[in-house]
């Protein structure tokens, strides 16, 4: 076994690891990556990437229907399965480059397509390597969590690496967990023309502001989902092609059986901890993953940072890529950044979108106090690019004490777009006066964010005292 020593090990090739590896590698470090699966990790092959492509194609069915209220014929919608699924490749087959082992061999990184494991605190050892490195950086993501429901492992259940590879459309997809995941499918599969049953033991979109939330649950009903909320699957068989599952009602009534053809379980993640042998490394962890603080790097092991999904907090690609930098700004610059030091975003990619930053209106009032609380809001139905494009449906709202923006929620065509422009202000401390004094080009969607912030102003601008103001001002010739 061969031994070498580097500046950085990496453990995981997904978006934090290779995010790390570039970064440390273009400094001029000596860099090794170990990766025993795909290059691009989860996002790249089982997640962002493949789950959006899937619903751009259902978003074109949904096209094709509402064609009509446009003025355009185009008749019933027909999904040709292995063409969608074509679609999807294709989108994965053109980012992967970006991703792969050529890429990063070329920036100098010695890449190793091997399971690593600890030794002891310095020391990463694979089959055929030993790696003695100053810092290590283990960015091994999540898997999806499979609960431990009687009889489910004995039936032929779907997770996210599995549902874009099916043979066939599914003719009733049940999917157990209504959260962006469980929503995301259940919408892009009714509209290519799958029944879908969801079933939530709490409710759907719960981290979501509730009003919001509500908009987009009660598209994905008009569309055909049915929405279980309030349901816990308890026990799952399979008859033939069949899959029979049995819920409990939380409010205690009757029990229920739902059958389908295919069962997705999308009931959240789990950071991938096994194979590390961590306990050698010195590194602790718990069952959210390394046990580490807001800059990352783990209380139990100095020389080991843990980044992305594995670090035990939001589980988004793009916090990953924070994680990453917040990484390099401590290791090699030294400087005080930490995770908590930006607002993160969130975003279902449901048809309305629902785009979450900050506090939600509910968490506000609960820290602060109804009184010292605003949300100002502006609907889409009053914005021209939304009535002209027909797409009205939704809002934006700020949340806002004393000037400052605590938040933001926002529902609607494009919201994970327009919710860059809070994330903007936030991040750079501006207040919600900042987000009125800038010049919208007309007419576009983002608008919707400038009118709310002008709405928290209303009574000030209009008020008696400004009456009396201007009143008093036209004196002055």
């Amino acid at each position: 076994m061969q031994t070498r020593k580097f500046d950085l090990a990496v453990i995981g090739a997904g978006s934090a690891g290779l995010s790390a590896a570039a970064g440390a590698a273009q400094f001029g470090l000596s860099v090794v990556l170990y990766e025993k699966g795909k290059m691009g990790g989860d996002c790249l092959n089982y997640g962002c990437v493949p789950s959006k492509a899937l619903l751009s194609a259902a978003k074109a069915a949904a096209s094709v229907r509402e064609a009509e209220k446009y003025g355009i014929s185009a008749g019933t919608p027909r999904t040709d399965w292995q063409k969608v699924k074509a679609h999807i490749q294709s989108a994965i087959e053109t980012i992967a480059p970006v991703d792969s082992q050529e890429r990063f061999e070329g920036l100098g990184v010695t890449v190793i397509r091997e399971t690593a494991r600890f030794e002891d605190n310095k020391t990463i050892a694979s089959d055929s390597t030993r790696t003695i490195a100053r810092r290590i950086v283990i960015a091994t993501g999540s898997r999806a969590f499979v609960p431990p429901i009687e009889g489910l492992s004995e039936v032929p259940y779907l997770t996210n690496e599995t549902i874009f590879d099916l043979p066939e459309l599914p003719e009733h997809l049940i999917i157990l967990g209504a959260g962006p995941i469980g929503m995301e499918m259940a919408q892009a599969f009714t509209r290519l023309g799958s029944k879908v049953t969801v079933v939530e033991k709490d409710l759907a979109l719960s981290r979501s502001d509730p009003d919001h939330a509500a908009i987009a649950i009660d598209t994905l009903k008009e569309e055909g989902v049915t929405l279980l909320e309030g349901h816990k699957a308890v026990h799952v068989t399979s008859k033939g092609k069949d899959i029979h599952v049995r819920t409990e009602r939380q409010d205690g009534s009757p029990t229920s059986v739902i059958e389908g053809t295919h069962l997705l379980v999308a009931l959240g993640r789990r950071a991938v901890l096994d194979g590390l042998d961590l306990k050698k490394g010195n590194v602790d962890h718990d069952e959210t993953g390394i046990i580490v603080g807001d800059n990352l790097r783990s209380k139990s092991n100095g020389h080991v940072w843990a980044l992305g999904d594995v670090a035990g907090r939001e589980q988004f690609t793009h916090v990953a890529g924070w994680h990453a930098s917040v990484f390099s700004r401590r290791a090699f610059f030294k400087q005080f950044t930490e995770a908590t030091s930006l607002p993160i975003p969130a975003v279902t990619y449901t048809s309305p979108e629902v785009a979450q930053l900050g506090m939600t209106e509910a968490e506000a009032t609960e820290c602060y106090g109804a009184e010292a609380v605003s949300a100002p809001s502006f609907p889409f139905s009053e914005n021209d690019r939304a009535i002209a494009e027909g797409k009205t449906l939704g809002e934006a709202k700020l949340i806002v004490r004393k000037g400052k923006l605590l938040g933001a929620s926002i529902v609607g065509e494009g919201a994970g777009d327009i919710l860059q422009l809070v994330s903007v202000a936030m991040s750079n401390g501006l207040d919600v006066k900042d987000l009125t004094n800038f010049i919208s080009p007309y007419p576009t969607r983002a608008e919707v964010v400038k009118r709310a912030a002008n709405a928290h102003f209303t009574d000030i601008i209009f008020g008696k005292g400004a009456k009396r103001l201007v009143g008093l001002l036209q004196r002055i010739p």
